[in-house]
């Protein structure tokens, strides 16, 4: 099926609380084109480099996403523009973004990434070290950036009662968050989880923000 036929069936019947991510990384602009003149404005890079080049060259009310691992000294070419980095896992981070996004007068979205996975390869922050950022009175002097939720990956493994598991502690654990950290701030309402492969478990399990790739634009290309 072509690009605008997957991305319909996706769509079809997902609940509205629920936004996709276009996972375009190693995408050319062509196949970003097809989504994007279907209405589709949300779309996920991981390559800090890809990123820059996509943004000069696509249309300027595509909502970018950062998906993955930021390194804080890229930081800087991607504060002008970026809509959402889902992958915050430490206050250095978080500090260099509120730097960088104060140079350019505006506040960046992010998303702080839990280690829910079975797989100590993949990044994350556990309960605790959440918690501790949260508490820092550093963090509540960042003015630039905006918590807005969670984001977690699930372990790559075809048992769907383990990923579904790790999905429900990851809602589970946003909710206690919410309680006690941003019980009067509506914009902390994110909870990114879910890929090509496991995305209807995750949105079973509360997420409302799911990476889609290669169930969009096919096998990537390497």
């Amino acid at each position: 099926m072509s690009i605008k036929e997957n991305l319909t069936n996706i769509k079809f019947g997902l609940p509205e609380k629920v936004k996709i991510v276009a996972v375009s990384k190693t995408k050319p602009n062509e196949d970003i084109l097809l989504a994007y003149e279907t209405g589709h404005k949300i779309f996920g890079e991981n390559k800090v480099q890809d990123l820059v080049k996509k943004y000069e060259d696509l249309p300027k009310d595509i909502e970018w996403h950062f998906i993955g691992h930021l390194q804080t000294n890229k930081v800087k070419l991607i504060a002008p523009f970026i809509s959402l980095v889902h992958a915050v896992d430490s206050l250095k981070l978080l500090r260099k973004l509120n730097s960088e996004a104060k140079k350019n007068n505006r506040k960046i979205n992010c998303l702080l990434q839990m280690h829910i996975a079975d797989e100590t390869t993949k990044f994350g922050l556990n309960k605790n070290e959440i918690k501790e950022i949260l508490n820092f009175d550093e963090y509540k002097s960042f003015n630039n950036i905006q918590i807005s939720g969670l984001m977690g990956m699930a372990t790559y493994t075809d048992d769907k009662n383990q990923i579904k598991d790790e999905f429900k502690f990851l809602k589970t654990f946003f909710d206690e968050i919410k309680r006690d950290f941003f019980a009067n701030s509506s914009y902390f309402k994110e909870i990114s989880m879910g890929m090509s492969g496991d995305y209807k478990i995750a949105i079973e399990e509360g997420s409302t923000m799911v990476r889609i790739g290669s169930k969009i634009f096919g096998l990537r290309n390497y």
